[in-house]
């Protein structure tokens, strides 16, 4: 019978399992122990299995074939013979020690991965099979480092029989994966985490474990130093990290690390057993202990031998791995060689701390990587902290000080830091050792940015400078005020600021000191002291210069422990503080109150001349609003009539005011009466001085120095002049924005005598400014960047002071102020200025929209008749259609056609007034030439044809019946080319109207299956503007009442309810849509059902089961890319053709409507179309009336939203 390979292999390992527990106790009593006791089996084991004596990789371990591993002092003598009678060593005990869960045969890397096990158990279990069968202990050792890398090849007994180191590890680098480039010491997770710390602690307790008999034996400690020395220079990186690292801890290096803890022990024996030996040889003759004496130098013979063979061990461990690795190309390896030389030179500082390694931890300062610089400084650290250790550090110091210096600049924050911390140890150990150069480049790091850095600094320079007190000092009373011992240390910190020539950055300078110095910074009694007090005899008092600093440092100090973060720059924002931080930061306010309240006043009495003199030059000097408005606030401040200080302060003030007033009337004189034109520096010191007297007037009264005259003087001067129309037009915008409707709002009804409604020649004066200084080209403009127009920077300005006239007038429309048809001049303007204001404009089309769906769109319409009648103007009568000015209305009209979106139901209504209008413009003015030619307006129709897509099915043959109304019976028949325009509007109107399968995009499901009718009282007057008096039919119908065609009719919209407050001549929506229209008995079909008024609609359309809903057309001239454009004002943008100059008008979109910007001359970003923020605008919306027909659907309900902002302008 055959087996393959694996069960062969299995059935072996089984045979020599059963053959190891059988002759197990025979072995044991022949066997001499070194510890005098047996090595006890658990009986109670049991193997389910061959799988668990597999490896971890669930694959079975390679048989040896023979062969033995040669080692370097391996003495054949004193190999202990195995009992298996020269066969394979047992490998069903490979790590020769019991596990609690009661499994046998687990591996070494196994126990200490799974971390049950105390550690100290692990090894002494270890030790015991060492001392049972040292070459099987060691191979699974050997096996564990092996693992440790993450190699999946394992060492067998012939291997470790026969070959050499170097065979052996190309052996597992052959069988190395390093694809991944992970292995156990890099692994994430607690998992890896927490072997990494067992490894370490491993290799420490077997060191101490096997301090006092094998680590002697020349086998043990030569096998695996020889082996890792090997690893360590292996071209595989997990080896040599392996190898050399172990977590935070050193494989090789952590070894060097236990083997100088049993050096140090020896050398701790040795000196005990050296005194021991004075004392017993120094004793008299008669009472000394000759065999003590024997004794005694037989034991420090011994300890010495010891030492001598751990100092080998290290040398060889040190110059086999260390020197090689210091320098390694993986900075992992080198910062770990760093940290464990500067643990051995703390440790054992006899053996280590002299310049022969501490050159390494010097040369290594220079290394490119931060982490590995890092640990140098944390090494150096550990070293100057003990004081004893630094006279052995001198040399050192002297040679590598200028690089510790210099690593303060480092580009690493952490290792700046660490250096400042180790320069701090050093000025700590021995002040002469550092240079005032090398202090100052110290210094300065106070101000930096990086807090750490700056707080380490902070630091260096307290233990310099403050930090020394005389003995004298220490042991006399504690003083306050300016006698405290701290007086000298402010006045130290305040020589300091002023030499550091940083005079803004105080607040930087008292943070980075804050941990180290509060007792100093925090004695504001001595501060006050300093700035009240007069100096003591013999004492220099502080100068003007110095007081300021010390005034800039006490109101820092103030800020840091009211508010408890650092300053800007220095922090990531405000952070949660503590309990403990939240009580001091109470009491220090409670202090700071207690004290400041009885000092302040006094500070201000003492320099209150100098503050009024300074106050009064700062005016004099500086135009800035900001700076002005503080010494104006500063004045009235102070100006308190219960201080004892007010009349000082009202007598400066007077004369100040005196002087500018004064100045200005002076200066104004001279300005208006000079014949010829003023220059810019006579301009420029009226408006100044205008300035300064403007700041004092927002805080103080100034009535009785008679301002009125003078500006009213220039204001004349500037109407008369003419210079001023633009900055004339902003204000009065302003005015009737605030001024309008709204103010009442909000329960205000008291303000409605201030109400003002402009008049219709003040909004006709108004558009025509906008139109003749607005929509006008770039090079027209006069006034653009001082005549500059070539100017890129000057055309910009020209047209962002156009922009914030045209937004002014634009939120004059959305808020109702002027009647929203006056847009209809605006709107015409979209695509030829679209570049420019098409955002303005479009963004004004929308809030109109939502205001008013019906109104607007008469608007629309209103802006297309205007721009036919001038294309009629300029081209004549017969215009040829394919001209570039009617395309370019008929592209506006498709414009304003996406506009109304794909939900035809919300813009039913609209859609339908806007044909209605549409129709009656065309056929208004009959033809000049007679009744066979087609009317003046009829190729209008063509431009209408582009709305017809947004009309539903039934609102369609509505609409046509309605257009047959104004056609006659010989216009139907005309085929020529100068009644296309009818006969492409009609085939718009009937195309789809009779397919029932079309599609709307819902809103159906909004407005819910069933209308109500809604019952209103008729509006008790009535009128229309010019423009729909001389549009309208003259009996004022869309069709008449008694009409029968078997199409559906227009019934009349339900009267509405003004907005709140309705300006006169406003027009009203209701007006302006279809009233009833009596159909005259000549017009009416006698198979017409008749009408039930009263009856309720049950759906949008009674004699339907459902719903029909209608696809969208598009207009011939429509693109792909519109099914992007079209969508609903209120939720999509329009995509238009881009603008030309995207990066400029970026730059141009300020918040025009912003009621907070009204009286703001400055131009502010944002949205142009930005509501008052306590703004609403209530829409008043009649349902929809439904009447059953005999097919179809009459177009009956209007929904005219009611603009009627709810609240005024804060």
């Amino acid at each position: 019978m055959l087996f393959t390979d694996k069960e062969q292999m299995s059935l072996t390992k089984t045979a020599v399992i059963f053959w190891q527990r059988t002759s197990l106790f025979t072995m044991l009593n022949k066997e001499r122990m070194h510890h005098g006791h047996l090595f006890k089996w658990e009986t109670d084991a049991h193997f389910s299995s061959d799988t668990e004596f597999e490896d971890p990789d669930g694959r079975n371990p390679k048989l040896g074939k023979g062969k033995s591993l040669k080692k370097g002092k391996k003495i054949p003598s004193e190999k202990v013979k195995s009992n298996n009678g020269g066969k394979p060593a047992s490998m069903s005990r490979m790590n020769g020690h019991h596990q609690e869960n009661g499994m046998e045969n687990m591996m070494l890397f196994e126990v200490v991965k799974m971390g049950k096990s105390a550690m100290q158990s692990v090894v002494d279990d270890w030790i015991e099979s060492y001392k049972h069968d040292r070459d099987t202990a060691l191979l699974d050792l050997i096996n564990f480092f092996i693992q440790c890398s993450g190699c999946k090849g394992v060492v067998t007994a012939e291997m470790f029989r026969h070959m050499q180191n170097s065979e052996i590890i190309r052996k597992m680098t052959e069988e190395f994966d390093e694809d991944s480039g992970d292995y156990p010491l890099t692994m994430a997770g607690p998992q890896w985490k927490k072997f990494k710390s067992s490894f370490c602690e491993f290799i420490g307790v077997l060191v101490r474990q096997c301090q006092y008999s094998i680590i002697y034996d020349e086998y043990m400690m030569d096998t695996v130093i020889s082996l890792l020395t090997g690893l360590s220079d292996s071209q595989v990186r997990a080896f040599r990290h392996t190898s050399t690292l172990a977590g935070r801890g050193v494989t090789s290096m952590k070894l060097m690390t236990a083997l100088v803890n049993v050096a140090l022990n020896l050398s701790i024996n040795m000196d005990n057993t050296q005194r021991q030996y004075e004392a017993e040889r120094n004793k008299m003759i008669g009472k000394r202990a000759s065999d003590r004496l024997e004794l005694l130098l037989q034991k420090r013979k011994e300890l010495q031998e010891n030492q001598d063979e751990i100092e080998n061990m290290m040398n060889a461990i040190f110059k086999g791995v260390f020197v090689h690795r210091y320098r390694d190309a993986i900075a992992e390896i080198r910062a770990i060689c760093i940290e464990e030389i500067g643990v051995w030179m703390k440790m054992y500082s006899d053996a280590f701390l002299n310049d022969s390694y501490l050159k390494y931890v010097g040369w290594t300062m220079h290394d490119k990587q931060g982490e590995v610089r890092l640990k140098c400084l944390t090494a150096l650290q550990g070293l100057y902290h003990n004081r004893e250790l630094n006279a052995k550090l001198e040399l050192f110091t002297s040679r590598f000080k200028d690089r510790i210096v210099s690593m303060t600049l480092d580009k690493e924050y952490d290792v700046a830091v660490q250096a400042i911390k180790l320069l701090t140890l050093v000025l700590h150990s021995s002040e002469e050792v550092l240079t005032a150069e090398d202090c100052e480049n110290v210094y300065h790091l106070v101000y930096s940015a990086h807090r750490p850095v700056a707080v380490a600094a902070g630091e260096f320079l307290y233990k310099k400078l403050f930090s020394h007190r005389d003995p004298e000092e220490e042991g006399m009373p504690k003083r306050r005020g300016r006698q405290s011992l701290n007086a000298n240390y402010v006045k130290t910190l305040v020589f300091f600021f002023l030499e550091s020539e940083l005079h803004e950055h105080a607040a930087y300078l008292v943070d980075s000191m804050w941990d180290c110095a509060t007792e100093l910074l925090k004695d504001w009694e001595c501060m006050v002291s300093l700035l009240l007090e007069d100096p003591l005899p013999g004492e220099e008092a502080l100068t003007d210069r110095q007081e300021t600093a010390l005034i800039e440092i006490m109101l820092c100090t103030i800020r840091q422990a009211a508010e408890c973060h650092p300053p800007v720059g220095r922090g990531t924002g405000k952070r949660v503080l503590t309990a403990k931080e939240k009580k001091s930061q109470l009491d220090d306010r409670t202090r700071l109150t207690e004290l400041f309240a009885v000092s302040l006043p006094q500070l201000l009495a003492k320099h209150l001349d100098s503050l009024l003199r300074q106050i009064r030059d700062i005016v004099e000097k500086h135009t800035d609003t900001d700076v002005l408005e503080a010494c104006s606030k500063t004045y009235h401040a102070l100006c308190n009539e219960e201080f004892t200080i007010f009349n000082r302060v009202d007598i400066a003030r007077s004369q100040l005011l005196d002087e500018l007033v004064d100045k200005f009337n002076r200066l104004l004189e001279d300005f208006l009466q000079e014949e010829e034109e003023p220059d810019e520096d006579d301009a420029y010191q009226v408006l100044s001085t205008l300035k300064r007297i403007t700041a004092f007037h927002n805080a103080h009264d100034l009535s009785r120095w008679d301002l009125f005259s003078s500006n009213y003087k220039l204001l004349k001067t500037g109407i008369k002049n003419g210079d001023m129309p633009e900055q004339a037009f902003t204000i009065l915008c302003d005015v009737l924005m605030i001024f309008s409707h709204q103010i009442v709002s909000g329960g205000r009804e008291i303000l409605e005598p201030l109400v003002y409604t402009p008049d219709s020649s003040l909004q006709s004066e108004l558009l025509n400014f906008i139109l003749d200084h607005v929509f006008i080209e770039q090079d027209d403009d006069s006034n653009s960047a001082d005549g500059q127009q070539d100017d890129e920077a000057g055309k910009i300005e020209a047209l962002h002071k156009r922009r914030n006239l045209l937004a002014a007038y634009c939120k004059l429309i959305v808020y109702n102020v002027v009647e929203m048809n006056t847009g209809a001049d605006i709107f015409k303007q979209y695509m030829r200025y679209y570049n420019d204001y098409g955002d303005i404009i479009k963004e004004t089309m929308s809030k109109t929209r939502q205001i008013d769906k019906i109104q607007c769109a008469k608007t629309l319409i209103l802006s297309l008749q205007q721009l036919f009648n001038e294309t009629l103007s300029e081209l004549g009568y017969n215009f040829d259609r394919s001209s570039s000015a009617f395309c370019g209305i008929k592209e506006l009209a498709r414009r304003f056609s996406l506009t109304f979106g794909l939900d035809q139901l919300k813009t039913r209504e609209a859609i339908a007034m806007l044909h209605k209008d549409g129709i009656e413009f065309a056929f208004k003015e009959p033809s000049p030439h007679g009744e066979g030619h087609p009317p003046v307006n009829l190729a209008f129709l063509d431009i209408l044809s582009e709305f017809s897509s947004k009309l539903l099915r039934q609102d369609k043959r509505t609409v046509y019946v309605y257009l047959e109304k104004f056609m006659t019976f010989q216009m139907a028949l005309r085929r020529e080319d100068c009644w296309l325009p009818l006969i492409s509007y009609r085939n718009s109107l009937l195309a789809g109207g009779d397919d029932d399968t079309m599609s709307v995009i819902s809103g159906i499901s909004s407005r819910g299956s069933t209308v109500r009718n809604k019952k209103t009282k008729p509006a008790t007057g009535k009128r229309k503007l010019a423009e729909e008096e001389s549009s309208s039919s003259s009996d004022g119908t869309w069709m008449n009442r008694e009409q029968t065609l078997q199409t559906p009719v227009m019934m009349q919209t339900p009267h509405l309810t003004s907005t709140v407050m309705r300006e006169p001549k406003r027009l009203r929506p209701e007006e302006s849509y279809m009233s009833v229209y009596p159909v005259q008995p000549d017009q009416q079909h006698h198979h017409q059902t008749p009408l039930d008024y009263n009856r309720r609609g049950t759906g949008l359309m009674e004699d339907d089961e459902e719903p029909i809903v209608e696809d969208v057309m598009m207009s011939s001239e429509g693109r792909i890319e519109d099914l992007n454009e079209g969508m609903d004002f209120d939720t999509m943008d329009i995509d238009l053709p881009p603008s030309k100059n995207r990066r400029e008008r970026t730059e141009l979109k300020p918040d025009y409507f912003d009621p907070a910007s009204i009286m703001d001359d400055s131009v502010r970003s944002g949205h142009p179309f930005a509501l008052p923020p306590l703004s609403a605008i209530h829409f008043l919306a009649v349902e929809v009336k439904l009447y059953p027909l005999s097919y179809g659907m009459s177009l009956q309900s209007v929904v005219v939203p009611s603009s009627c902002p709810s609240s005024t302008l804060s």
